[in-house]
């Protein structure tokens, strides 16, 4: 393990000077159809790069990490130049300051790109992300729309959209969730599926192109219930 170094000052030293924000709880999923899994490292408080607990199309389990002006670092390597840190970066994560749990969407960035990913912020916290809520991250270039029992939402390309919890459920909890992508003007189903809505449960949808395809997969994430700050183990 490296201690990671901006520009040759630890990242405690700046946290007790104000230059960073106290730790928050992280966690991630890759959404990567190419590579199920890839090595991402975070600073932990202290400062040392470790490794990224991602899990294949999972959420990762919460990790502590300290921003740098406001924004969460991921390093390629836990051997980080301290003089050169930012030649190790993979990706950045603007967090709002009020934003104490975050979850990282980590998406290959287009070929030709400075880093090797962009990250996408989910909210984590129970106000930003209440219980029997859903989160929608679309990254066609279409405009995509979700109908989950009695809401419809559209959903702009890059942006993530909420849907309340679903109330329209049959005596099992199930409620129809279809998904829909806009050609020549029309709305085309590419998804119609019975999903469990119950009220412990988030989830998030991630709907991505298929390399090759014609048509948009989409990915489910369940959250059975909110993260407890944990450290890096």
């Amino acid at each position: 393990m490296i201690v990671v170094t901006a520009l040759g000052i630890s990242v405690m030293a700046r946290a007790q000077n104000g230059d960073v924000a106290p730790p928050i709880q992280i966690r991630a999923v890759l959404l990567d159809p190419t590579h199920a899994m890839v090595d991402l490292f975070i600073p932990d408080p202290s400062g040392t790069a470790v490794k990224l607990n991602l899990q294949p199309a999972n959420l990762s389990k919460p990790q502590l990490t300290v921003p740098l002006n406001g924004t969460v670092l991921f390093y390629n390597t836990d051997a980080v130049n301290p003089e050169k840190p930012m030649e190790s970066l993979a990706a950045t994560l603007k967090v709002p300051q009020n934003v104490k749990r975050a979850i990282a969407i980590l998406i290959p960035s287009p070929p030709g790109s400075k880093l090797a990913f962009r990250a996408v912020l989910i909210d984590d916290t129970a106000k930003g992300f209440p219980k029997g809520e859903s989160r929608v991250l679309s990254l066609v270039p279409v405009e995509t729309a979700i109908q989950a029992g009695e809401h419809k939402r559209q959903i702009l390309p890059g942006k993530v959209t909420s849907v309340p919890p679903v109330t329209k459920r049959n005596e099992y909890n199930m409620a129809q969730t279809n998904f829909y992508y806009k050609q020549d003007g029309a709305w085309v189903p590419f998804s119609e599926r019975q999903i469990k809505y119950v009220e412990r449960v988030r989830r998030i949808y991630l709907i991505a192109p298929v390399p090759g395809g014609k048509y948009p997969y989409v990915t489910t994430i369940v959250d059975i219930a909110s993260p407890t700050p944990a450290g890096n183990n």
